[in-house]
């Protein structure tokens, strides 16, 4: 449980420097720099994240957290509603390369995914739907889900930004965990 209070205060503090960034203030010099310095720190969270993950890696073997986590990033790449093919595959590829994914044979991992994408880009909202019944299958763990957070978080940050629709599926999904989204600056 010492693992997951370390993470809190990381991203608190990450969070805080976001705010902190973004000058008292308020809005800032222009339109969109706070959201500029506040996607640095994302990203910075990003990386703690990942790295914190890693550090699980022998712990996250299940079942209910490779499924879980492919249904998040089925739904952080179909955030915005749609997935193009260059999208999908460069999801892919970062499921594939991801460290703690690689407990899992990579068949396995791309055929949940790909169900998932097809799902969401056939009806957006069934997809959605069946994808969180799929994530909310790993809050018996409170490890695994929240490490189902932080793949989610991954994915969508390995651009340096986060857009809002990812945010918003990432909040959704710690709704359907039971984890709280201020631990990961949402």
């Amino acid at each position: 449980m010492a693992m997951w209070d370390r993470i809190k205060d990381q991203a608190k503090g990450l969070q805080q420097q976001s705010q902190g960034a973004r000058g008292s203030g308020g809005h800032g010099p222009g339109p969109g720099s706070g959201s500029r310095s506040g996607s640095g720190s994302k990203a910075q969270l990003v990386g703690v994240l990942k790295s914190q993950l890693t550090s699980l890696k022998t712990e996250l073997k299940s079942g209910a957290y490779r499924d879980a986590s492919m249904a998040m990033c089925a739904l952080v790449a179909a955030a915005d509603g749609s997935v193009d093919p260059v999208e999908r595959q460069h999801v892919e590829s970062l499921i594939l390369q991801n460290d703690v994914l690689q407990n899992f044979p990579p068949d396995q991992l791309r055929q949940r995914f790909n169900k998932h994408v097809d799902q969401l880009s056939f009806n957006f909202q069934q997809g959605k739907t069946e994808a969180m019944q799929e994530i909310a299958k790993a809050a018996k763990k409170p490890a695994e889900a929240k490490a189902v957070v932080q793949t989610g978080f991954v994915v969508a940050g390995a651009d340096g930004y986060i857009a809002p629709a990812e945010e918003q599926v990432l909040r959704e999904a710690c709704a359907a965990l039971g984890v709280s989204p201020q631990e990961f600056g949402l």
